[in-house]
């Protein structure tokens, strides 16, 4: 008996993305109920897969808590449905736009239609909310969807693509799984958009691998986000909020404060704040059951390298908390630990941390932060703790980021409503709220000419009306007109002379 052939990775994916793609155009843009019935299906899944997402991404990670998993994830995509399910009706209809006053009567609207395919890439970090809230978008949006989770955490993609195949059809939703060949394969598929969330590194890869297709994409990706302490503002809750930031997942969060900056005045103050708030957060140290362990060997060696490399080069490291020490008695877990005295020849202040680590700098102004803030990449996120003043907004208006926080961390990635996603190495292009459902969907432009237009007298041949149009909109002017030359300022004319004040006219 001959074998069958053996389907390769590549070819499954691209006869599932063909089958996608003709059932999408065989039965048209979804209705409204349907797109809502397609999110009330993924809301049920959530519901009833809970128990088992949350152990599967505790084995995952080594361990983590359910608290913080059903927090952190299962109720972000809980959240993110049911924005959508309320508001989707409003992103639908089409949008009325001017029409210039030669052209009418006519109407010019913009209507949104599902682009088709869309591909998403999700990473380890959040391994469901960051595959599910994209998915619930571009369903939303009237798509369908594939999606290659993270190899990281097998278990949790294994889950996922059995808890997706009890509520849609492959040619709706489909889970692709394999390592980084089947993800670099899944990136160069012709999709019509991709979606990634990732390191800049791969973001590079992805986004070089999509535009042979000329795919669109939308990359979430990292970098170094900075939490600025204003002078005196090292209490309690500030630090209380930047420990819930850094420390959520171990730190292993995109959006998580990579680095704080402190008034030099202020730092011995912001050390001991630190250490307490670690104490109350982790009263029993990083054994506690509320405290992540992390993903894999590699990445826990990457961070420990990471304070060799800084301690080799002078920086004071302090592991913070109650007994730091016992974090070795738990699989792959790594103490908060406080670094101080770095500089940019440092690693820790190069890459990435993605870990319970935290650099801390020193400030004398606000211009030196601004200055420091805006000769490195634009990070995907900026921190700012203190009051709403002059301060703040020179900060704000002065340097470019992805989003921003006052008084809090990682808050606005929970604001359904916000435009998530960053600028150049920390992304391209946002979803969450209507941007993302604009960013799945094509905005097509549509003027419907009425049955009399001023526009069809202005047709050839040409006469005194065409010239008299081009006189309105132009003005009697040509290459020939000279302009008069602008009036030299004498010496010692004031400005007030120049330009006289007009209300007294």
């Amino acid at each position: 008996m001959t074998a069958m052939p053996k389907i390769l990775p590549e070819e499954l994916m691209h006869m599932t993305l063909l089958r996608q793609r003709s059932a999408f155009l065989a039965e048209g843009p979804p209705t409204l109920a349907e797109r809502k019935d397609s999110l009330k299906r993924l809301r049920a899944l959530v519901l009833d897969y809970r128990t088992e997402l949350e152990s599967a991404i505790s084995l995952d990670f080594g361990h983590r808590s359910r608290h913080e998993t059903g927090l952190m994830e299962l109720m972000g995509v809980v959240g993110a449905i049911d924005y959508l399910l309320r508001h989707l009706r409003r992103f639908m209809q089409a949008e009325r736009r001017h029409v210039a006053l030669s052209y009418r009567p006519g109407r010019a609207y913009v209507t949104y239609q599902p682009k088709g395919v869309i591909g998403i890439m999700a990473p380890w970090n959040y391994p469901f909310s960051l595959a599910m809230i994209p998915l619930a978008t571009a369903l939303a949006a009237g798509n369908r969807a594939m999606i290659k989770p993270s190899e990281l955490t097998p278990r949790t993609s294994e889950l996922m693509k059995r808890m997706l195949a009890t509520g849609f059809a492959t040619d709706e939703v489909a889970v692709v799984l394999g390592g980084p060949e089947v993800g670099a394969q899944f990136s160069g598929l012709a999709f019509d958009h991709l979606v990634f969330t990732g390191s800049t590194e791969v973001g590079r890869k992805v986004m070089k691998a999509a535009s042979d297709n000329l795919v669109p994409v939308t990359l979430e990706l990292g970098g170094k986000s900075p939490a600025v302490v204003a002078p005196g503002q090292c209490d309690a809750r500030t630090v209380s909020s930047l420990v819930f930031g850094k420390l959520s997942n171990a730190g292993q969060t995109c959006v998580a404060p990579d680095y704080a900056m402190v008034h030099v005045d202020d730092l011995a103050q912001f050390v001991a704040r630190y250490q307490d708030a670690v104490s109350a957060f982790y009263p029993e140290g990083p054994t506690a059951a509320d405290y992540t362990s992390i993903v894999s060997e590699r990445h826990l060696a990457r961070l420990r390298g990471l304070l060799d490399d800084a301690r080799d080069k002078g920086a004071t490291v302090i592991e913070a908390g109650v007994d730091p020490a016992s974090a070795a008695r738990r699989i792959r877990t790594l103490a908060p630990t406080l670094v101080l005295n770095v500089d940019d020849s440092m690693n820790i202040m190069r890459e990435e941390i993605f870990g319970p680590i935290l650099p801390v700098l020193s400030y004398r102004t606000l211009d030196e932060v601004v200055d420091y803030v805006n000769a490195r990449p634009r990070p995907l996120a900026l921190y700012y703790f203190g009051p709403d003043d002059s301060n703040c907004r020179s900060l704000l208006r002065r340097t470019t980021s992805g989003n921003v926080g006052i008084n809090n961390t990682l808050m606005h990635v929970a604001q359904d409503d916000l435009p998530f996603g960053g600028v150049g190495p920390s992304g391209i292009g946002a979803y969450h709220g209507i941007e993302g459902f604009r960013a799945m969907s094509h905005g097509k432009g549509v003027y419907a000419q009425g049955r009399w237009s001023l526009a069809r007298l202005l047709h050839a041949p040409f006469g005194r009306i065409a010239d008299r149009m081009l006189a309105l909109y132009l003005g009697r002017g040509g290459k020939g007109r000279q302009r008069p030359a602008p009036r030299q300022v004498t010496e010692g004319e004031s400005g007030a002379g120049m330009f006289p004040d007009r209300r007294r006219r």
